[in-house]
């Protein structure tokens, strides 16, 4: 082994601790960059290969009733690769061991043979036997959460008529992937909504449907231009109450998961950056300490022959033998996160296979860009070590030029001790190793704030949700539109103190070449169950005419009050008009639009009527409300404010929990390096000052308060730092979070700003413990007698 190479392996071991700190950075940096990217790619080709395995539909068409026989003149449309009709209902479901009642929506399987799309992955059980109506699959999600297995019944209202329903197998779909109801409905409730599978003889028969549908869902040929199927496809609907076709990319499941993985994309952009800048910085705060140290030696090789070429390499390999390690390690380790990451995005959205993969590209690049931080932080001290002439390099490094500190300067120095002096003196000197490592801990700040943030604006969003705008206890949704006397028995229910209506359209909005499809949902101008409120939770009157639009809705849409849009009808008489909006509401749970209910029955040209009712209950009621809710025909729906507030909190929490500890421990690792380099590089650096101090009589515990004084100067100063950068990281990531399932709001509760600051306090405390222990077990003495040779 060459002279040179055996030197950096004994440089390598004599440093380990601080190697060991800036190792860990990098390991960091580089895991958190493949944990990222290689879950991002793993998961959309486990959503790619699942898609395409179980065959899921490009389009789909809800619509009133056609006969089967349309299904050829569907199939007809240049560009429609696979046809499947079905019939597709909901209905009031009474489960074991749930109070209030589920909603199920059924979903028509061909009998006699298997489906052309949207095929079934069964977990558990076996598939439906023609001969027998009443036996059902169910989605996972809605089994685990209800606990129902194999051969238990539930209890269903099926076109007014009580059922029992056999349970025969569990099952995953692609179309539900993430499992929500649709319409205002953004997370799953898995407890009290559930897509359930039903024989399509039985369910054509339950509900009237023979020789009909009343869903289509179509595949393409490649390369076939969707929009141009979807208009082709509405015109052959329009006669038989079509609902308006939309394509993948606007189903409500398929969208969200994309959106879910695309996260990952942002997560592999912020954090890695974040820790090979902090690296690149503690190579060169590292390097320059060794080049400053070795100068004599530098001098000795050069005059033994070593060329500039040869010393420069050498150093550059002392910096390549730190990133390869961390390279290996970090892959290792980023590969492991990588798993773990894909597996809760598996587990999540209930995928019945995983392909994860890291791929070389990936590595490469993770490689890459260590090597481009090693360079940031290595050229600098690397080109001072080659520049050293020989004679001047033997020689020993001139003193520093010392200056009265400003301390001195203002006349202030009287007012502290010789230590406190020492401390203050020695970080104005070396200011700008100073203000990086400030810096770096406020990044750490600043990342654990970031992490918790996401947690505080969820649960504003929850409260504005669950509180200020959705004031009933309890809403039911009815099978169909029916007239606005039925609120008078709804009056009648047991235990409803007070009831307001509301009716939901199926409408396409549109403006210039944007457009969106949603329910446009009216409501009573003097509602109090179900408010309005502006950016300051401030109650909004409705107008008596005109649209009401949330603010992203407005966004994606391109208006503003004043404009106007085209407000198409997708159900009954498909009505086409224009109407002005006249109000933002600054919502944060999905997209709506409102009207005032009495303005809405105009624009469709129909008496007063309601598709159901917002309550108020007597809480000792509520019970006894559910039961007979659950026995009506007319109720599509139930839900309820404080269960809907439950799963809420249940979806943050269950979304969150692995991203939190996984920033905390990043953050974590961050002060703990760049706390313990900077204390053992001023020990180094001032070993002799200190064993100097000792001989003249300060104490251990003085001489630790002097190194360790600094540290925690730095923890203090890189506090207010590391809010703000904390506040602006929050910031910035409430816009990258401003998507149509939610908005994050730029809410940051004082509990976040302690948890940092305590997290960031008992790290360092760690650290200069240490530090301590290593400064008590030093021989001063015989350090002085060595730096005086």
């Amino acid at each position: 082994m060459d002279i040179l190479d055996r030197k950096i392996l004994r440089e390598l071991w004599q440093q380990r601790g601080q190697i060991l700190a800036l190792g860990l950075v990098l390991v960091c940096g580089i895991a958190s960059f493949l944990m990222a990217m290689s879950a991002y790619s793993s998961v959309k080709l486990t959503q790619s290969i699942y898609y395409n395995n179980y065959h899921f539909a490009q389009i789909f068409a809800p619509l009133k009733r056609a006969p089967t026989s349309l299904t050829a003149q569907i199939e007809a449309i240049e560009g429609v690769a696979r046809v499947e009709t079905r019939i597709v209902k909901e209905v009031t479901l009474d489960v074991p061991q749930l109070n209030e009642p589920a909603t199920g929506r059924l979903i028509s399987l061909p009998e006699g043979r298997s489906q052309l799309l949207n095929r079934l992955h069964l977990r558990q059980g076996r598939y439906l036997d023609p001969t027998r109506g009443n036996e059902i699959l169910i989605s996972e999600a809605f089994a685990e959460a209800n606990q129902l297995g194999l051969d238990r019944e539930i209890g269903a209202v099926i076109n007014g008529k009580w059922q029992k329903l056999r349970i025969v197998g569990i099952v995953l779909s692609p179309e539900y992937v993430y499992e929500v109801r649709g319409g205002s409905d953004v997370y799953p409730d898995n407890k009290r909504f559930g897509v359930i599978w039903m024989g399509r003889e039985a369910l054509a028969k339950a509900f009237d449907l023979d020789g009909a549908f009343n869903d289509v869902t179509i595949s393409l040929i490649p390369n076939t231009r969707e929009l141009e199927v979807i208009s082709r496809l509405d015109r052959l609907l329009a006669n038989y109450g079509g609902l308006g076709a939309y394509s993948r990319k606007d189903q409500v499941s398929h969208r969200i998961f994309t959106q879910k993985i695309d996260d990952l994309k942002n997560l592999a952009t912020f954090l890695p950056s974040i820790f090979l800048g902090i690296a690149a910085f503690l190579i060169n705060v590292i390097l320059s300490r060794l080049v400053a140290t070795q100068r004599e030696q530098i001098g000795v090789l050069k005059a033994f022959g070593y060329s500039n070429l040869a010393l420069g390499f050498h150093y550059l390999k002392f910096i390549l033998a730190i990133v390869g390690g961390g390279v290996i390690i970090g892959s290792v380790f980023g590969y492991w996160l990588g798993q773990q990451m894909t597996l809760t995005y598996t587990q999540f959205f209930r995928l019945p296979l995983i392909r994860y993969q890291l791929e070389s590209s990936l590595v490469t690049t993770a490689v890459l860009f260590s090597l481009i931080t090693a360079m940031i932080g290595g050229l600098k001290p690397v080109g001072r070590a080659v520049a050293l002439a020989p004679a001047t390099a033997m020689r020993p490094e001139p003193p520093a030029q010392f200056r009265s500190t400003i301390l001195e300067k203002l006349g202030w120095e009287r007012f502290f001790s010789p230590t406190s002096r020492i401390i203050i003196r020695n970080l104005e000197r070396k200011f700008s190793q100073a203000l990086f490592s400030i810096i770096g801990i406020a990044l750490a700040i600043a990342i654990l704030v970031a992490g918790n943030y996401i947690r505080d604006a969820m649960s504003h969003i929850a409260k504005v949700q669950f509180s200020n705008i959705q004031r009933e206890n309890v809403s039911i949704i009815f099978n169909e539109a029916i007239s606005g006397r039925a609120i008078y028995e709804v009056n009648d229910l047991p235990g409803v103190l007070r009831s307001e209506p509301f009716r939901t359209i199926s409408v396409r909005l549109r403006s210039q070449q944007n457009s969106y499809r949603l329910n446009l949902t009216g409501i009573r101008a003097n509602g109090e169950l179900r408010r309005l409120v502006d950016r300051n939770l401030n109650s909004l009157q409705l107008p008596s005419n005109g649209l009401v639009l949330s603010v992203k809705l407005a966004e994606i849409l391109q208006v503003d009050l004043g404009k106007t849009v085209t407000v198409e009808v997708l159900e009954g008489k498909r009505f086409i008009r224009e109407i002005p909006v006249v109000g933002l509401v600054d919502e944060l749970l999905g997209l709506s639009a409102y009207m005032n209910l009495s303005a809405l029955n105009r624009m469709l040209e129909e008496d007063l009527t309601i598709s159901g009712a917002y309550l108020s209950v007597d809480d000792r009621a509520t019970n006894l409300l559910y039961s007979h809710l659950k026995t009506l025909p007319t109720i599509g729906g139930v839900s309820n404010r404080q269960t809907s507030l439950k799963s809420f909190k249940e979806f943050i929490a269950q979304n969150l929990e692995f991203f939190t500890k996984v920033l905390v421990i990043f953050a974590c690792i961050i002060t703990f390096s760049i706390i313990y380099n900077s204390a053992r590089i001023s020990l180094a650096e001032r070993i002799r000052e200190l064993t100097s101090l000792r001989i003249i009589g300060f104490s251990h515990n003085e001489v630790a308060l002097i190194l360790l004084g600094e540290q925690l100067i730095l923890v203090i100063l890189a506090m207010p730092i590391g809010f703000l950068g904390g506040y602006i990281l929050s910031f910035l990531m409430s816009l990258a979070y401003n998507s149509e399932i939610f908005r994050l709001p730029l809410i940051i509760d004082r509990h976040t700003y302690f948890f940092a600051f305590a997290i960031v306090v008992i790290t360092a405390f760690g650290s200069s413990l240490i530090i301590y222990r290593k400064l008590k077990h030093l021989d001063l003495m015989e350090v002085f007698k060595n730096s005086q040779r």
